[in-house]
């Protein structure tokens, strides 16, 4: 069964840059040896997670890239996908479009804002994967 993870935006760092808290997930996801995709709004929010990702941490490396620069996307373990690059699922999505991942997949992982007037469409996002068999998890980051 496919499992949906939402992680609720908590605490001061992540709420100042909820990118940083990507970056925790994604090096989660590689810890765990699952190729992982993270879905960017849009090319802008892609270029912003590639600089965070060669930032992030001092002592670790996460292996990332755009998907569609380079001609080994398939090797890269954390593929940053704009909206218009086309790639195949991975076992891990971290999903930041405004849309439910409809794909396949082991775990989706969805950032919540920080801000309660922001979390609407993420309360339909959870019905929505719940509809679909999803396992449902909610973690306060």
């Amino acid at each position: 069964m496919p499992r949906a993870d939402f992680y609720l935006i908590a605490k001061p760092r992540f709420a100042e840059d909820p990118l940083l808290l990507v970056c925790e997930l994604a090096k989660r996801c590689f810890a765990a040896d699952k190729p992982t995709l993270i879905l960017a709004r849009d090319a802008m929010q892609a270029d912003l997670i590639d600089g965070l990702l060669w930032e992030f941490e001092d002592d670790a490396y996460l292996p990332h890239q755009i998907a569609g620069q380079d001609e080994d996307d398939a090797e890269t373990p954390i593929l940053i996908v704009p909206p218009d690059a086309d790639t195949p699922d991975r076992p891990y999505i971290i999903n930041l479009r405004d849309d439910p991942f409809r794909g396949t997949c082991e775990r989706v992982l969805e950032v919540v804002p920080a801000d309660p007037a922001a979390r609407d469409p993420l309360r339909q996002r959870w019905r929505d994967y719940q509809a679909r068999g999803f396992e449902m998890l909610k973690h306060d980051m």
